[in-house]
């Protein structure tokens, strides 16, 4: 399977689940938080892929949304620090309240935001 067809499976599965999710803006939306590196070393890689989730989710907006509600994105900033991925995971989950979250382009990032997710 190449990496196009992998991510685009994953993207779709990840938004399928998030209706499933109660964490959500208001009951006519869903927000999708984005953790791609803006800042710092991994800007130039990591830029292209925060531009790539805020088309995905524009389109799928432009086509009705998800179940009929509006998807939000929540971008932050982690900066290539490693860290920084973790703390922004979790305000991401709690205090915005995230459904699902797209990033981490790096096995450093992943690494840093697993016990976050767990």
């Amino acid at each position: 399977m190449s990496r196009r067809r992998w991510l685009a499976a994953t993207a779709g599965l990840v938004l399928g689940l998030a209706t499933f999710s109660n964490a959500k803006a208001a009951d006519d939306t869903i927000k999708v938080g984005v953790l791609h590196s803006l800042s710092g070393t991994m800007a130039i890689s990591e830029s292209a892929l925060k531009d790539t989730v805020l088309m995905l989710i524009d389109d799928q907006n432009r086509k009705g949304g998800l179940l009929g509600r509006k998807l939000v994105p929540v971008v932050v900033d982690p900066a290539s620090d490693w860290d920084l991925f973790a703390a922004e995971a979790r305000d991401l989950l709690a205090k915005e309240r995230v459904a699902v979250v797209f990033g981490c382009w790096t096995s450093a990032s992943r690494k840093s935001v697993l016990p976050v997710f767990e």
